[in-house]
């Protein structure tokens, strides 16, 4: 598929023939999509929360009454869950929430991902992400002739300086390089703008995709 390129100004800068395999993806597959958002959130998870288990309580060991005669149930600590000031049954503990995705279903869900914001129309195409001034003021101004709102900008192998200090202060604008790429910010901006550069990296690393069948036989169906 064929697509324009601007200028960070708003000018022409030609086309760009993007790869089919990364881009052209027409059925977009939400179940894909999901395992991946699901997998990456469950990473950021800190997963530090915790309670204080019975041995960890700093009550008193000592036995509450005797054994029997009291015509109550018998005891042998303050400490039981059931106690008010006791420790919690079955409480959450540090541990990592994290879960395994193979790499080609990682792999994968990325192509949906840029596939859906191409097929949206979302997808812009900048012949370079670069300013002479580190000022704010003028790449929001920039920003809004553009309509760039909710935008996810993927700027190259590195940032460029100025560009990222410029913009690093303007809400819902994320400035990432190539290998910050992930399906989670994609889906979530509005808008999803790559450099040239940006676009050869991706498509070096993903355009040797081979369709699964059922994507082979929808394709020959249509």
């Amino acid at each position: 598929m064929k697509l324009s390129v601007i200028k960070l100004d708003g000018g022409a800068a030609g086309d760009v023939e993007l790869s089919d395999a990364v881009f052209g993806i027409s059925d977009i597959r939400g179940d894909l999509l999901a395992r991946y958002v699901n997998w990456q959130l469950a990473k950021r998870r800190a997963g530090t929360h915790k309670v204080q288990t019975r041995n960890e309580n700093s009550r008193t060991g000592k036995k509450m009454y005797k054994q029997k005669g009291t015509g109550g149930a018998r005891h042998g600590s303050r400490r039981a869950p059931q106690f008010v000031g006791g420790s919690r049954a079955f409480g959450p503990v540090v541990r990592d929430h994290g879960f395994s995705l193979p790499k080609k279903v990682r792999a994968l869900a990325l192509r949906h991902a840029l596939s859906a914001k191409a097929k949206a129309g979302d997808l812009v195409v900048v012949d370079a992400l670069t300013v002479k001034d580190a000022k704010t003021a003028a790449l929001r101004e920039t920003f809004g002739k553009l309509g760039w709102t909710r935008t996810l900008i993927i700027a190259g192998p590195e940032v460029d300086v100025n560009f990222g200090l410029a913009a690093r202060n303007i809400p819902m604008v994320d400035v990432l390089p190539n290998a910050g790429l992930n399906v989670y910010d994609i889906l979530r901006a509005d808008k999803l703008v790559l450099s040239k550069s940006a676009v050869e990296a991706i498509e070096a690393t993903y355009a040797d995709y081979k369709p699964s069948r059922r994507e082979q036989a929808q394709k020959e169906a249509a």
